[in-house]
């Protein structure tokens, strides 16, 4: 009944998360999110039961129908939302809170060829954007969101917003709550609330070099004419 349970809490976290979803059968039947987390609970217990060769079996069986390879010695917590998926890449000791969301082409990947903690820990509520890297054991805080294609490879304090390679911070709210009331996130690409402020300043100054150069050519244009005149 508990593991009932958990699927209907699963199917309904698709309906609160993707719009596009009309039906539980949908859920159920199409989507490679779905059938992801499925299988991975199945070859994540085997795993803790040193079934090792038959949960990579599974893992690798998952990876083949979904796009998605999570390792099944990785810990994923409740009402994990995978959109899209394809191409997602989850590490052996990654650990996965609950209500996370993560999109297309994300890796949570390791640094270290070296046993032991060697991949990310996102804690409760983490948004990872479509293309992010996650990298090295380092702890993305509750209710922080990557941005498409960041680069993450230091700790992310909770409630931040990071983008950019290598991930910066543009966005600190220690008030989780008043994040949530925020403008929304994009997980595609940056909005103008969270462009990387480095490419901001770039523009800014690549603006001002520009009007410096039309004044240039106007003024030369000025004393062009004004040595004109003088010499008729």
């Amino acid at each position: 009944m508990a593991i009932w349970s958990r699927v209907c809490e699963q199917i309904d976290i698709v309906f609160d998360r993707d719009p596009a979803v009309r039906s539980r059968w949908e859920v159920i039947s199409l989507y490679p999110g779905f059938h992801a987390i499925i299988l991975h609970w199945l070859a994540h217990s085997l795993w803790q039961q040193h079934w090792y060769w038959l949960a990579r079996f599974i893992s690798q069986l998952s990876r083949g129908l979904t796009g998605i390879e999570i390792h099944p010695g990785a810990k994923v917590g409740r009402r994990v939302f995978i959109d899209h998926g394809m191409g997602v890449v989850v590490g052996e000791t990654a650990e996965i809170g609950d209500d996370c969301t993560l999109y297309q082409g994300v890796t949570l990947g390791g640094t270290s060829w070296q046993k032991g903690k060697r991949h990310p820990t996102l804690m409760r509520g983490v948004i990872v954007g479509a293309g992010a890297k996650i990298i090295g054991p380092i702890t993305i805080g509750e209710g922080a969101k990557v941005g498409s294609n960041a680069v993450v490879v230091k700790a992310v304090p909770p409630g931040a917003t990071v983008i950019g390679i290598p991930g910066r911070v543009v966005e600190e709210d220690l008030s989780l709550k008043m994040k949530k009331e925020a403008m929304p996130f994009s997980a595609y690409g940056p909005t103008d609330n969270d462009k990387d402020p480095l490419v901001v300043v770039v523009n800014q100054l690549m603006q001002q070099y520009h009007d410096l150069e039309a004044k240039s050519q106007e003024l030369s244009k000025q004393l062009d004419s004004l040595n004109n005149s003088k010499g008729n």
